[in-house]
């Protein structure tokens, strides 16, 4: 018997390495059931995040085939929220209660409330990305010596992205391994290494920053107004209009000219003037979205603006245009974050008070 029922175990798994697979058999002898929160579960695919959720599920059951059919270890996705550590927490804990409630209901055991049982955090303290096993001090603790060797996932994923794909064998079980070799082969692939190769060369021509952008949160009726990106990064997923600030203008000036050039944003008497588009921005809702990993081009540090357009049956009219491939209305509960470039989710989801 151990000292714990329940361990729980945080992870991006970009992909599942020998090291994380030492450390949840490590876990795994010190808890009942390990519970595995897989992280960035609802990302849109970039080179720092290329596999999504099922996919690392995937691997997981192919190196835990066991483990996960007798029960001692549960798969868990849970979002990212980068910019509020509070709706993170509560996120996880969220997903850990009711991971534990159904798993032990689903025993024979009704449980309504988690008093009885002991829970604690697994892992490593390896960077500052492990911070986070601060941050629930009424779960236990169970820290593991260290990480396997002297590699992460992102040494695996600059082998893996090149034009000559190498697949770190000596570092994953031959099931991992033989996954990425297949994915290496097929288009998503080939659109991931198109977006490395982009970012890779991006400094080289532009700096590391730090670069000013702007962000237009253009709201109406219920409806959000976003672009869809027109090439790399982020080809063809979703965006807020904006772009980066010119030497010569304001950022509330800047806003503005780039909703217009990426939108065209109109009414029934033509596109609107930049006075008309400065008296919708609600100059309380402003904000600065500043984490460091917002952005793999650089340090890119984004002011939005939230546009609170006039409530009307029909909406107003846009184009796509200058690095938008299209401009649309969307509705605001038909969205998900997996659509969106970078962190235009959060932002969305801060903004616009969803």
């Amino acid at each position: 018997m151990s000292n714990y029922h329940y361990g729980v175990f945080i992870g991006r798994f970009q992909p599942l390495h020998a090291g994380h697979e030492m450390v949840i058999r490590a876990a795994l002898e010190k808890v009942d059931t390990l519970i595995v929160l897989i992280g960035s579960a609802a990302q849109a695919r970039d080179p720092r995040n290329p596999f999504t959720y099922g996919e690392r599920a995937d691997m997981f059951a192919r190196v835990f085939k066991h483990e996960l059919a007798t029960g001692r270890l549960i798969l868990k996705p849970v979002a990212d929220h980068p910019y509020s550590d509070t709706a993170w927490c509560a996120a996880v804990q969220r997903v850990v209660n009711e991971t534990v409630l159904d798993h032990y209901n689903n025993g024979g055991v009704r449980l309504h409330g988690l008093q009885d049982i002991r829970i604690a955090l697994a892992g490593y303290g390896k960077d500052r990305t492990s911070y986070y096993l601060k941050l629930f001090p009424e779960w236990g603790n169970v820290q593991l010596a260290s990480q396997y060797g002297t590699f992460s996932s992102t040494d695996v994923r600059k082998q893996l992205f090149q034009r000559i794909p190498v697949v770190a064998q000596s570092v994953l079980s031959p099931e991992v391994a033989d996954w990425l070799s297949a994915f290496s082969l097929g288009e998503t692939f080939r659109a991931l290494l198109e977006e490395a190769e982009y970012l890779e060369a991006y400094p080289k021509e532009w700096g590391r920053g730090p670069f000013v952008t702007v962000d237009a949160v253009v709201i109406q009726s219920g409806n959000i107004l976003l672009v869809e990106r027109g090439r790399a990064p982020g080809k063809g997923l979703l965006a807020l209009p904006g772009g980066f600030l010119d030497p010569s203008e304001s950022i509330r000036d800047a806003v503005i000219r780039e909703l217009k050039e990426e939108t065209a944003i109109s009414d029934h008497k033509g596109e609107i003037p930049p006075a008309m588009l400065a008296s919708f921005i609600d100059g309380t809702k402003t904000r600065v979205f500043d984490h460091p990993d917002r952005s793999l081009r650089g340090r890119i540090i984004t002011h939005a603006f939230l546009f609170r357009l006039p409530e009307r049956r029909e909406l107003f009219s846009v184009t796509g245009g200058d690095d938008a491939r299209a401009a649309n209305w969307y509705r605001l509960g038909d969205l998900s974050p997996e659509q969106f470039f970078e962190d235009h989710w959060s932002i969305i989801d801060l903004m616009a008070d969803l």
